[in-house]
């Protein structure tokens, strides 16, 4: 199957895609992205994953260069031409072109996409955790670039033999995982980190929290600490690949797995959420 780029308009096979060494994504990592399951040719959640995008690189002051409807004609046509509906669909904006400096250049965004085919997977096994401090800055609710703490975290996790690494700060507030949002269950109640500048605001930790509503569980957005996971019934990663994913471990001791009728009814309401919305 093949993969798609495309930059600026220019449109070919990923792995023959070229952008030019001045665009600031090369200098600084200027830039905020997102990325999407698509399947049978659908985007889940597309218009909140455009919305986030639009809403982070106003953040950072820079000015995409479609318009949201724009954009999302864009990826339908880009998806046509593929040759399987089910795939990760991925887009970013970076600051402009220009030679290195730290003031903005003065020149247009540039939008880059790319189609990798994927398929999301419901059946996933529990996974493993460590946890470790969070070192990243103090605007983690915009999507950016600016990931090296994260690549790091996920390679300790990766090393390890574990699906990821769950951050904290000092004090031991947990804040969320190097790709991904964590959750607890703890006597029936679902406990999530608030929406501050010190979590992404997932969007599969949206649709979880609102899968919650409808099953009766009451919702507590408050902060947790990483004392808390070891006591917890259920813990929970999410993100837009992973929507509901189970922990069976963290730092390498049992951890979780002890409020299974609640996991099970959470997770089936997310991936039948997922499945009606593309297609059935």
């Amino acid at each position: 199957m093949k993969e798609l780029g495309y930059y600026n308009g220019k449109i070919g096979e990923l792995s023959e895609m070229t952008v030019p060494m001045n665009d600031r994504v090369c200098w600084f990592g200027d830039g905020v992205y997102e990325a999407g399951m698509c399947r049978n040719g659908i985007v889940f959640a597309l218009d909140e994953h455009v919305d986030r995008l639009f809403r982070s690189a106003g953040m950072l002051q820079i000015r995409v260069p479609v318009s949201k409807e724009e954009l999302k004609n864009l990826l339908d046509d880009l998806i046509r031409q593929m040759d399987t509906g089910n795939l990760m669909v991925y887009f970013q904006v970076t600051r402009g072109t220009g030679p290195r400096g730290h003031a903005f250049p003065a020149g247009p965004a540039n939008l880059w996409i790319t189609l990798t085919p994927k398929e999301i997977n419901p059946d996933a096994a529990p996974v493993s955790l460590i946890t470790g401090e969070d070192t990243r800055f103090f605007h983690c609710n915009i999507k950016t670039l600016n990931l090296i703490p994260s690549v790091m975290a996920n390679e300790r996790a990766k090393q390890a033999g574990c699906y990821e690494c769950v951050f904290f700060r000092p004090g031991g507030r947990v804040t969320e995982c190097s790709h991904s949002n964590v959750h607890i269950l703890k006597d029936g109640v679902f406990r999530t980190a608030p929406t501050d500048n010190l979590i992404l605001p997932g969007i599969a930790r949206a649709h979880l929290i609102a899968a919650c509503g409808r099953l009766g569980i009451p919702v507590i957005e408050e902060p947790f600490t990483v004392e808390d996971l070891p006591d917890a019934d259920e813990i929970i990663t999410s993100s837009s690949t992973a929507p509901c994913i189970r922990a069976c471990r963290v730092d390498g001791r049992d951890a979780g797995m002890r409020d299974p009728e609640r996991f099970a009814a959470l997770h089936q309401a997310i991936f039948d959420e997922y499945f009606a919305q593309t297609g059935g």
